[in-house]
């Protein structure tokens, strides 16, 4: 066998567990008292986790690891530092990712969003619940997590009132700076 066949099992191994922790953590949404969708349990340190666990591993590490394992590079302070820049670039392409699920067009991202519809601890719904006053949390109550046109449209506007894609670009301007440095 390959010399770091061992190595790359263990790598998927890893990588397929770090799926299904973030998976579980972003479908434990609700409460498991009532199954009611639980805003509690939406905060930004449970969609990093979400972010880390199910999309950062296997879209970015994942295969650039399995690359440098496999050319033979062995230095673990390499792949640490590889793979903090790699986590990085994971949580920047999800929010990415989130915003264009909101705005994006089908032509432009070839997909229509659902992330509202299925009540997803995104990054804007995470924002939104940082922000909001008591009445724009009641919008956030009564609409977020319905498949009802009107019910998204609500949402949607609740989001730019809350001027949540111009935070979003600075946080993409801040993010370019900081992967930059």
């Amino acid at each position: 066998g390959h010399p770091a066949y061992v190595d790359i099992l263990e790598l998927f191994h890893e990588t397929a567990w770090q799926t299904e922790l973030g998976q579980l953590l972003d479908m434990s949404t609700e409460s498991p008292e009532t199954g009611e969708m639980d805003f509690s349990r939406f905060s930004i340190e449970r969609y990093k986790l979400i972010v880390k666990y199910k999309t950062a591993f296997y879209s970015f590490y994942l295969p650039v690891a399995s690359g440098l394992i496999l050319a033979g590079v062995t230095d673990e302070s390499a792949l640490k530092q590889v793979k903090e820049i790699l986590m990085k670039m994971g949580e920047y392409f999800q929010v990415q990712d989130d915003v264009l699920d909101c705005y994006g067009t089908f032509d432009v991202i070839g997909k229509d969003g659902t992330d509202i519809q299925d009540k997803k601890c995104s990054w804007l719904c995470v924002q939104a619940l940082k922000k909001c006053t008591p009445e724009q949390r009641k919008i956030m109550d009564e609409n977020y997590g319905q498949d009802d046109p009107a019910k998204v449209k609500k949402i949607k506007e609740l989001y730019a009132e809350l001027k949540l894609k111009e935070m979003f670009d600075t946080y993409q301007d801040e993010g370019f700076k900081e992967q930059m440095a």
